[in-house]
Formats: C-alpha cells, structure tokens, sequence
C-alpha cells in the first residue's frame, strides 16, 4: 500500500472508529475526547500516553491524507471524524476489523471475533473469516496474514496501513513487573560485586608477589 501511516496516526485514526461504532452519539470527537481515547488503557496495545500536540499533528497528517476531516456539525469546539468508510468503501464489519488491528495490533481469527463483537455482531469465525478474505482480497489489499511463528497455533491478520509489521517485534514480551525489575537490577550489583571481589584478590595475589620478591632481595 503506497499510503503508509506512523505510529500515532494509526491510533488516531482508530480510535476515531472505535468511538463511532461504540458511543455514535459522542461523534464526533472533539480534540479532549479523542486524546482520552488514544491514552485509554482497556483495549489497546501498546498503551500509550500521547500529549494533546502530538494528537494535533496526526491529525494534521491524516487530514493532509485524506483519512480524516474536521466535522460539519458546527458548535464551539472542533470535532473530528474519520473518512476510512468513504475512502475504501468499507462495511461496518470490515471497519471493526480494521478497528481492532490499528488499536490492539496484529491478532488471530478468534481475537478478532472476541474484540470486534463490541463494534459489531459477528456470527461466528467464519464471519470473520470472510471479512477479513474480503479485505485481504482487494486490488490494494487492507489486511494480510501473518505467517504462523514457532510455539503459535494460530497465524496471525495485521493491518496493512503501516506496511507489514517486523516479524522479530511481533512477539513482543510483556513488560516484567516492578518486583522483577528490582531483583533483576540485585541481581546485576551482586554480579558486579563479584567481579570487584575477583579483581581485587587477583591485585592483592600480585602485591604479594611483589613484596616476597622485595623481601628476598635483603636476604
């Protein structure tokens, strides 16, 4: 796809969707309401904590793409909605897969079911399946399908508005807890530790060394 997204203009641009197929009457979303859902921390991965300037600017960008466009509603406040619909042609159902791809990531066909039933009712795998054979089957296709990784049952569909994603950053490891953070910074000072002991005794063994060789010059 020629039309490659960053980072901060995929959750934007999600999060927009998310809000329309789940709170329609709060939608458009005014610049406050969408940063909120950007830094929400249910249903996305990675969180994050963007400040509302880093928002404008991926408004900014996906304005100038095309992807986005300030409402029509009038009011005080500036709202912001999303033109993914009109733009690719999409259906409610695939707009709920896309949605669940930008904000969360690459998933599997049953990730995708669980996730989306809250934007829109899916049937069953196959449902799902078929939505996203549609979308994977365009003359510029929106989503592909990730090949299966060691230890995985399942592959995995990802979004394709930010090209194919690093396969050695798929399998991302969760953060390790506080606890584990401070035994692991113990565990480095005891190692270095150690290897001060090793330094100095091998110090002292050559001191030693040097007075013997000292003494016997006087006797």
């Amino acid at each position: 796809m020629e039309l490659l997204l960053a980072d901060n203009e995929l959750r934007v641009l999600g999060c927009l969707i998310e809000k329309e197929l789940t709170t329609p009457e709060y939608y458009p979303l005014s610049l406050n309401s969408l940063t909120n859902a950007c830094n929400q921390k249910s249903n996305r991965d990675p969180v994050v904590s963007l400040a509302e300037e880093e928002v404008v600017r991926a408004l900014d960008s996906l304005r100038f793409k095309q992807l986005v466009v300030l409402s029509a509603d009038g009011g005080r406040v500036s709202k912001y909605r999303h033109l993914l619909a009109e733009r690719f042609g999409l259906m409610p159902a695939e707009l709920a897969i896309i949605c669940e791809l930008l904000v969360r990531g690459p998933q599997t066909l049953g990730e995708l079911r669980t996730r989306g039933e809250r934007m829109h009712p899916f049937g069953d795998l196959t449902a799902v399946e078929e939505v996203l054979k549609e979308l994977s089957e365009r003359e510029t296709p929106l989503v592909a399908q990730l090949p299966r990784q060691p230890g995985r049952k399942e592959g995995r569909f990802a979004q394709l508005f930010s090209g194919l994603p690093d396969p050695v950053s798929q399998d991302h490891e969760p953060a390790p807890e506080s606890a584990r953070v401070r035994v692991m910074e113990e565990n480095r000072r005891l190692v270095k530790l150690e290897e001060e002991v090793v330094l100095l005794r091998n110090e002292v063994t050559v001191l030693r060394s040097l007075v013997e060789e000292f003494k016997q010059q006087f006797e």
